[in-house]
């Protein structure tokens, strides 16, 4: 039947979660999707994951982005949810939502807004706003309290009764269970899991418990009926397929991972978590657990300490990148003291064409905005350019051309650092019917005709040849950085001397770190 109906093409097959595989997997899954969809190419096949989380390359298929609810939806379904809550038309309904509406867009708010687009979490925060009044500052407060209504008060506001053993675990013994979980399958790079293999978890767990049985059989009854009743009560873990089983959202399940570091019973136990974690510092899928897990301890200093150090020595054993990092520190030397040496650092780290690491240039944003488009802008001398029309050449045109080609509302490195200062560019108005006839290229083309600019019409002067195992490493190096600078710009607790010392001695070479280890 199912041969019948794929020759006949009357087969829609979905296919969700390619973000979820393992790394030393997805080339084989790819290849198989391919050759799949090339049989029946009569069919129609969706592969869907998170929002730029994979560039899946699949030949014949077209990209499209599941767009979040529309503002619009957003208001829609708050004054509805407040309304229906109150269990009337009255004002009272109509006023919370419009105060949720109005905290939810104030400046504070922004990380939240990046959530509600999801409608569970839209649900949570409406849910969690009826509470309190007010929004949490951070993500991981939200998500704590989202799984606190999720685990304690869902049924008790429906007035559910549950089943009597999953009933008697604690809140805190559900957040324990499901934390240990969470981590064991994350660590093991496990999103799906058959069903003994989370049971033995739950058992292992249970038996440890007061009072728990020491009867095998009856341990295994226990665990799978906790297993049905995670499943059944509040959805965090849902059953995928006949016997496999994954958290509902990736979100709670990274949440719950960092959790399990934070709530390490003493200082000790906090430490060697600390280095398990940095141990990942160069794996994308741990980029979250990083950031919720620096929201989430009370001093985040051990954290980005041990961070810089695994960053330092993804390079310190290579002479020929140490040379190169040397190179980026000498140019940074003439620049004013007002501008920070690692901003420059990350200009010219990022603006070398040789190495093709593939990387934008948020991360000197970061460090230092204004600095950044100064610095940019400075290492571009326009009047040096020998085109027929020097002022349509990459190095020039490219600020001018962004808001015409991409609008007010362009996101990114692009929008931030293409800030035209028209004192320096007089004539730029003359020009304007030449620039609007300029290319409309995309911003990953618009990104790679700044570097040749740059490196055609900057200050450089230095050809760099890297290996391929040299380029994966600066990859490496850059993304590392990045997660640093997103942890400590993120709202967490770092000393102001740490946070100096590290942004101080970003991309510096041993040499130069050493030095300032003596000092």
């Amino acid at each position: 039947m199912l041969e019948t109906l794929l020759q006949a093409g009357q087969v829609l097959l979905l296919m969700d979660g390619m973000d979820e595989i393992l790394n030393q997997d997805i080339t084989t899954v790819l290849r198989e999707i391919r050759k799949l969809s090339d049989v029946y190419h009569k069919n129609r096949f969706v592969v869907t994951c998170r929002t730029a989380a994979q560039k899946l390359g699949l030949r014949g298929f077209t990209d499209v982005e599941i767009a979040p609810f529309t503002q619009v939806q957003i208001n829609t379904f708050a004054q509805q949810w407040f309304v229906v809550l109150s269990r009337t038309t009255d004002p009272s309904g109509q006023d919370q939502s419009a105060q949720f509406l109005q905290k939810l867009d104030l400046p504070e708010n922004w990380q939240l807004r990046q959530l509600v687009g999801t409608p569970l979490f839209l649900h949570l925060a409406c849910w969690v706003f009826h509470g309190q009044g007010k929004f949490p500052t951070k993500r991981s407060e939200f998500y704590k309290q989202g799984l606190d209504l999720l685990l304690g008060q869902w049924d008790e506001a429906k007035g559910v009764e549950r089943d009597q053993v999953y009933r008697e675990f604690r809140l805190s013994q559900k957040l324990k269970l499901l934390s240990q979980i969470a981590t064991i399958l994350f660590e093991q790079g496990q999103y799906f899991f058959e069903k003994r293999v989370i049971a033995q978890h739950i058992e292992d767990y249970i038996q440890h418990l007061p009072d728990a049985s020491t009867d095998a059989e009856e341990l295994q009854l226990v665990s799978e009926a906790v297993l049905k009743a995670i499943e059944s009560h509040h959805g965090l873990l849902t059953e995928r397929a006949r016997g496999i089983f994954s958290f509902s959202y990736l979100a709670f399940q990274e949440y719950l991972t960092a959790r399990n570091i934070v709530a390490s019973h003493n200082l000790q136990a906090l430490e060697q978590a600390l280095g398990r974690l940095v141990n990942h510092i160069t794996d994308p899928h741990w980029r979250e657990i990083f950031l919720l897990t620096a929201a989430m301890l009370r001093s985040a200093d051990s954290l980005v300490q041990l961070m810089k150090q695994k960053i330092d020595a993804l390079v310190a054993k290579d002479p020929y990148l140490q040379e190169f990092l040397l190179w980026a520190s000498e140019k940074s030397q003439p620049i004013p003291a007002a501008t920070k040496n690692a901003t420059v650092g990350a200009f010219y780290l990022t603006s070398t064409p040789t190495p093709h690491i593939g990387v934008d240039f948020p991360l000197g944003c970061i460090l230092d905005e204004k600095s950044f488009r100064d610095v940019t802008w400075d290492n571009l001398p326009h009047n040096q350019c020998h085109r027929s029309t020097p002022r349509l050449c990459p190095c020039s045109s490219l600020w001018q051309s962004t808001q015409q080609h991409f609008g007010e509302g362009s996101q990114g490195w692009l929008a931030q650092i293409t800030a035209t200062r028209p004192a320096a560019t007089p004539e730029l108005d003359q020009n304007q019917e030449r620039f609007q006839a300029w290319p409309a290229y995309p911003p990953a083309t618009w990104v790679e005709l700044h570097k040749t600019g740059t490196h055609n019409y900057g200050r450089m002067h230095h050809h760099w040849e890297f290996s391929p195992e040299q380029q994966h490493t600066l990859q490496r190096y850059y993304a590392a950085n990045q997660l640093l600078l997103d942890c400590l710009h993120s709202n967490c607790e770092v000393t102001p001397a740490i946070r100096q010392h590290i942004e101080a001695t970003l991309f510096l070479p041993q040499i130069h770190l050493e030095a300032e280890e003596w000092q």
